[in-house]
């Protein structure tokens, strides 16, 4: 077994048809179902197809191509068909053009297949071996005894006799076949034996007791009534050298009755061929001139002859010139161009340098040229003879700039038809960090009353790099009540603001920029100042020092007298100073009135009669600020008058003022009840512990009481003179307060002293206001 498979791997890179040539040697001793030839394929995304397109000359030898997967790979086979019968003799050239399919992607390929003599054959083949026979045509007039046909059969040394009966008087004599396989004709020749079929079996015999059968069928034919002859004359035929192996070059004919062809000059040809009945001439090996100068020019001498009569011939000379062509686009190195470059990259950068041939004319000068694609009309990028450069700036940052320069070099032959090879070429401009993001420094302004997540503007930052606006805010350092949004730069308050503690923030924003390079973690920074106002809001009353005033004032009928000035301001706020003054309540008949901060009495009548008795007015002020700041806020002062009215004899005026200090302003007390259940066990231990801590409790207070009674029944003489002169005293008191409006200075009475309320609260039970004295316990409720 003279077969040896070759492993091919085709890489389909190209969507393009283009061909490719393949050479293997077979055997003629191969039978039905013998592998030709292996292919390995790689498809990875679609299923691929392998179909034998044609042979060249046709034949059924060949059986269409199978293709199985293995590892991964596709693997085709070509095998011979059941009908595959080899004969180096008959033919020893196939031409099976083959085509591969993966997805888009097509590839064509020409395998020639070279059929080889087995001299170690030993077995009767082709036609002469199948149940027809080998059929032969004679005419009726050849003559008698000569050679009629020679078959042909591998080996040396072979016997062949008929075996098949040759009786009369169907046989005119006997046919008889010598050791070289020639068929001679019955001694008494064909004469009158026309339209009759002759079948022959003939046994062959050869060494160490091998044999095989096969038979010739004899028809006879009668004798012609012309002769052989060629109506065209000489001619010249030029082919292209590209014709693959069974083109046809040129077809003769010949008159004359079953003519049959042969080339007589050269022998023996190598080029080309004839067929024996249509005389078609056809190439039997490529004509490649680079290989083989010779075959540039052939002349060829065909010999027409009738097949019954060959020595009834003619003869025809004709030239056949190869005429070279262009077959070969150039090949390229690199054949695919993909790179990566920063947009940084400097101009005039070379990219590659390619190195392109021309197989049809090595050493013959090439045109490049190159082709963009995506974008159009790029000019990122420049072909200079051979070699690719970065011609122009490449600048990711602007929106669809950055992009992928997808073009090809086309390289173009000088040979006929012009050839060409385009280069796939993919630039890709990958995006550098150069710039760091920016932001212009803002003032803002909040009220300091503004609540929880207030806006107060955005920070509005660039970055020249692209895109634009993919920056990552945040503020440096935690302590201000400050937040700024990650994405959009949105500052927005967090906790409360005080006017009076901070007026002005001055925040550092910073701003990181990302996704704007080939490398996720390289960032760039940047930073700007924020300047937050804070607007006074008024957010504190006016507090009066004291809150509550009590006077006692002697005025008489026609004079107005200043009773006292209400004193105020706003302790958060010490540069706040205006106010507004307003009696709201207490008024009654007004006879007061307020000059600003000071408290006036009107003596005039005004409708009302002049009180006869001491009266006490009880006056509400309500002092509110008046500044431009809102809202206005406002507190009411209580002065307590006493008005003692004299006569108009009364030659003097005088007030007595009672202050509260302020460390007794009254305090608002707040009840809170809590509700609590507690655990059962805790109850009754509870309950236990409560009525013993209740009995001794009951035991201690008794005790002391019988002692508090022992202590009265038996009282001092310094205390009981106490008590006499506090009993005095009040009497006096009484006493003297009825007469004071007839003395002439006037002093205060003790019973109005010791009706002074020096605070004021708030009950809360019912919520009503009411006066105290803090050194009796007294109330009045209001």
């Amino acid at each position: 077994m003279v077969h040896r498979p070759l492993v091919l791997l085709l890489a389909l890179v190209v969507s393009e048809l283009y061909c490719l040539s393949w050479f293997i040697d077979v055997s003629e001793s191969q039978g039905p179902g013998a592998t030709l030839q292996s292919f390995s394929f790689n498809c990875s995304s679609f299923i691929p197809t392998l179909e034998l397109l044609h042979v060249q000359p046709p034949t059924t030898f060949f059986n269409p191509p199978s293709l199985t997967r293995w590892q991964g790979i596709y693997v085709g086979k070509m095998t011979l068909s059941s009908s595959a019968r080899l004969d180096a003799l008959t033919v020893n050239h196939y031409e099976l053009q083959l085509r591969f399919t993966c997805g888009n992607q097509v590839t064509e390929g020409r395998l020639s297949v070279d059929v080889q003599r087995d001299p170690n054959r030993d077995q009767c083949a082709g036609r002469f071996a199948s149940p027809p026979g080998e059929i032969i045509q004679v005419r009726e007039t050849v003559t008698p005894g000569t050679p009629l046909y020679t078959l042909l059969l591998p080996g040396q040394g072979a016997q062949m006799n008929i075996t098949s009966a040759q009786d009369p008087p169907y046989f005119p004599g006997p046919f008889s076949i010598d050791g070289q396989g020639q068929l001679w004709a019955p001694s008494q020749g064909l004469k009158g034996q026309a339209q009759k079929v002759f079948q022959l079996q003939i046994l062959v015999t050869f060494g160490q007791g091998r044999s095989c059968r096969g038979m010739l069928t004899v028809k006879v034919l009668p004798a012609p009534s012309s002769q052989v002859s060629f109506p065209q004359q000489a001619q010249n035929i030029t082919i292209p050298e590209n014709l693959i192996p069974g083109s046809k070059v040129a077809q003769v004919h010949a008159r004359g009755f079953d003519v049959r062809y042969e080339i007589v000059s050269p022998v023996p040809c190598r080029l080309f061929s004839i067929g024996r009945v249509d005389g078609v001439v056809r190439t039997t090996a490529p004509l490649e001139l680079a290989q083989a100068p010779d075959a540039a020019v052939t002349r060829l001498r065909v010999k027409a002859f009738e097949r019954l009569q060959p020595r009834d011939s003619a003869e025809l000379d004709f030239r056949v010139d190869v005429q070279s062509v262009n077959r070969w686009p150039p090949r390229c190195l690199p054949a695919l161009l993909v790179t990566q470059i920063p947009e940084t990259t400097p101009v005039g950068t070379v990219l590659n340098t390619f190195t392109c041939t021309d197989p049809d004319s090595p050493g013959s000068t090439l045109d490049y040229q190159l082709l963009f694609h995506s974008p159009a009309s790029a000019s990122s990028l420049y072909l200079r003879d051979r070699v690719l450069e970065v011609n122009d700036t490449l600048d990711c940052d602007a929106p669809g700039t950055c992009l992928q320069h997808i073009a090809s070099i086309l390289v173009l032959d000088s040979g006929q038809p012009l050839m060409t090879t385009e280069v796939p070429v993919l630039v890709m401009v990958t995006p550098v960090n150069e710039f760091s993001p920016t932001c212009v420094s803002r003032t803002f302004r909040v009220r300091e009353d503004a609540g929880p997540h207030t806006l107060l503007g955005s920070v509005v930052g660039t970055d020249l790099d692209y895109p634009h606006d993919s920056i990552e805010f945040s503020i440096s350092g935690g302590s201000a009540p400050f937040a700024v949004d990650r994405l959009n730069g949105e500052v927005r308050l967090l906790g409360p603001l005080d006017y009076e503690l901070q007026k002005l923030y001055r925040l550092t924003v910073l701003l990181t920029d990302h996704r704007q390079d080939q490398d996720p973690t390289c960032h760039r920074s940047g930073s700007c100042t924020i300047t937050i106002e804070v607007e006074d809001v008024n957010d504190h009353a006016p507090e009066c020092e004291p809150p509550f005033q009590e006077l006692t004032i002697y005025a008489h009928l026609g004079r107005s007298l200043e009773v006292t000035t209400v004193s105020c301001r706003v302790p958060q706020e010490p540069q706040r100073l205006a106010f507004s003054y307003r009696i709201v309540g207490g008024n009654s008949q007004s006879r007061f009135s307020l000059q600003g901060a000071v408290l006036v009495h009107s003596g005039l009548m005004s409708g009302a009669p002049w009180p006869e008795q001491p009266h006490t007015y009880e006056l509400s002020i309500r002092v509110a600020d008046a500044g431009p700041s809102t809202p206005h806020l406002s507190t009411t002062a209580t002065v307590t008058v006493h008005l003692v009215p004299w006569r108009t004899s009364t030659g003097a005026t005088s007030i007595h003022r009672t202050t509260v200090p302020s460390r007794m302003t009254p305090l608002l007390v707040t009840d809170t009840e809590v509700f609590w259940q507690p655990e059962p066990w805790f109850v009754v231990v509870l309950t236990v512990t409560s009525a013993l801590l209740l009995l001794g409790l009951g035991w201690l207070l008794s005790w002391l009481l019988r002692g508090l009674i022992q202590v009265l029944q038996t009282p001092s003489k310094p205390t009981q003179a106490r008590l006499l002169n506090s009993v005095q005293g009040t009497k006096g008191s009484i006493e003297g307060f009825m007469e004071a409006p007839r003395m002439e200075t006037p002093q205060a009475p003790s019973s109005v002293i010791s009706l002074h309320f020096d605070g004021r609260a708030q009950d809360s039970r019912t919520g009503r206001d009411y006066l105290f004295n803090t050194h009796t316990g007294a109330r009045r409720w209001l």
